[in-house]
């Protein structure tokens, strides 16, 4: 049985999708780019501030739940270029700075709305 998740606190989906699914103990986040929930615009211009955004999404879906990011077991990173792997490396340790999540990062051709990073969620209840 799977119950869908949705806050206020973090952006509308921009198509036919949840911002997340609970399916048993784990809850899928789908990918956040920057997009600011008060605004609906994307937030910051260079791959830092985005993903500061990103996290702060992720962020906000899980505490809908009563839940933290040290709830979070996997992590999908894409980026429209991996050259900024390091750059978003010390946003995302600020984060998740103790047992760390699983995780991987991929350089992807493009992303939504023309955001630099984009980053998909499993978090364990």
């Amino acid at each position: 049985m799977k119950k869908i998740i949705s806050t206020d606190k973090a952006p509308a989906a921009i198509g036919p999708y949840s911002q997340a699914v609970q399916a048993g103990n784990l809850i899928f986040v789908s990918g956040q780019i920057a997009i600011d929930p008060k605004t609906g615009n994307l937030s910051g211009s260079t791959t830092e501030e985005q993903a500061k955004q990103v996290f702060e999404n992720i962020k906000a879906i899980l505490e809908s739940r009563g839940l933290s990011l040290e709830s979070v077991v996997k992590t999908t990173v894409f980026l429209t270029d991996i050259n900024d792997f390091q750059a978003v490396n010390t946003v995302y340790a600020r984060y998740f700075k103790t047992d760390c999540p699983a995780r991987s990062a991929v350089e992807v051709g493009a992303l939504p709305k023309g955001a630099k990073i984009e980053c998909e969620a499993i978090a364990a209840v």
